[in-house]
């Protein structure tokens, strides 16, 4: 096992790796003591992708080895699929896709074409494209890649936006031109599909057992927050002040970070906004731009995953998110218990979509 394997738990090597090294995931799991480093990176790895979209570990956690880094991942999968909440491996699928596609894009960028061998330390166009049997369907070109047609249309399902269909793209005997962009875009939705194949899993007796305890713990997790789930007001003066520094810097046009987006845009949700409302709310023009919010608050409002609440508040102080605090900061720990109280507290508020 190596770094490359513990950053993309997901390729037919990192699997192959486990497989060589002779370790019995069962005996990982249920042995005796202290737990398993690989198992208390399970819980985190799936803890943080319900409810803070990443399955990176927190810049204030454990530093893991390689080994419990890449032995989380079927663990991992293990959990959710023993987790009984709605949604939670969708989600979980697409929380591993999407902090893999911010790990590639930054080794293609860090090597001269994204094609050429980085000495094995960071994932390559070529390597990506062969291990998702893609290397006979994607060509690059002179300006832009080349899709075969059916490949596209496999994996952009149901990506929204009118730019994504057939129909407004550059479609030359039977291949699809996309930009470079787009292409990480569309393995992003092949390393999605790779990682919820087989999910929910058929976990044996045994291992289900010996995970019981981190089940309970991650279903925890998610009744924490202590508010009524209920809010359907919006009155952004009375967002928390990590939302309105959030919010500020998105109808600036600012670029959030991925994890800080989510935050937002899960927070939003949470309340009842819908897509339009949202785009609405953040003054969002731009379209490619829209199409991508668009997108992430349709799967953050998904009914099936619903219930899983937007990160607390020492999530987004982890992620530099929490600003400007005040007195009411000081007695809370989430975002949406601030709003709820903020709200109950000043009685009748005339919502924004009234104005």
């Amino acid at each position: 096992m190596n770094s490359l394997h513990a950053r993309y738990p997901f390729l037919t090597s990192s699997r192959e790796a486990v497989r060589d090294a002779n370790l019995v995931l069962a005996e990982v799991i249920a042995g005796e003591g202290d737990r398993h480093p690989a198992v208390e990176r399970g819980v985190e790895r799936v803890r943080r992708a319900l409810l803070d979209g990443t399955v990176r570990s927190p810049a204030d956690g454990p530093r893991w080895g390689v080994t419990a880094e890449v032995l989380s991942y079927p663990i991992a999968r293990m959990l959710v699929s023993l987790l009984d909440a709605p949604g939670a491996v969708e989600k979980y699928a697409s929380a591993e896709a999407g902090t893999a596609y911010e790990q590639f894009v930054g080794d293609f960028e860090s090597s001269d074409d994204g094609l050429k061998s980085t000495q094995g330390t960071s994932l390559t166009l070529e390597s990506l494209l062969s291990d998702f049997d893609l290397s006979g369907s994607v060509t690059r070109r002179e300006d832009d890649f080349g899709v075969a047609v059916g490949t596209y249309l496999s994996l952009v399902g149901d990506f929204p936006g009118d730019d994504w269909r057939l129909v407004s793209r550059r479609l030359s005997d039977g291949v699809v031109g996309v930009s470079q962009a787009e292409l990480h875009e569309l393995l992003r939705a092949a390393a999605e599909e790779r990682i919820a194949s087989d999910l929910p899993l058929s976990v044996p007796e045994e291992i289900a057992d010996a995970l019981s305890a981190e089940v309970a713990e991650l279903e925890s997790s998610f009744t924490d927050a202590d508010f009524s789930h209920d809010i359907d007001t919006l009155a952004p003066g009375f967002f928390p002040p990590c939302m309105k520094a959030l919010l500020t810097d998105m109808r600036d046009g600012k670029s959030l970070a991925p994890a800080s987006e989510f935050s937002l845009v899960s927070f939003l949700a949470s309340i009842g906004l819908d897509a339009d409302e949202v785009l609405a709310l953040c003054e969002v023009r731009d379209s490619s731009r829209a199409d991508r919010l668009r997108y992430r608050v349709e799967r953050v409002r998904d009914e099936r995953s619903a219930q899983f609440a937007p990160p607390s508040c020492a999530t987004l102080d982890a992620y530099g998110d929490c600003v400007n605090k005040d007195d009411r900061c000081e007695t809370i720990t989430h975002p949406l218990v601030y709003y709820e109280d903020a709200l109950d507290e000043n009685g009748a508020v005339t919502d924004w979509r009234d104005r």
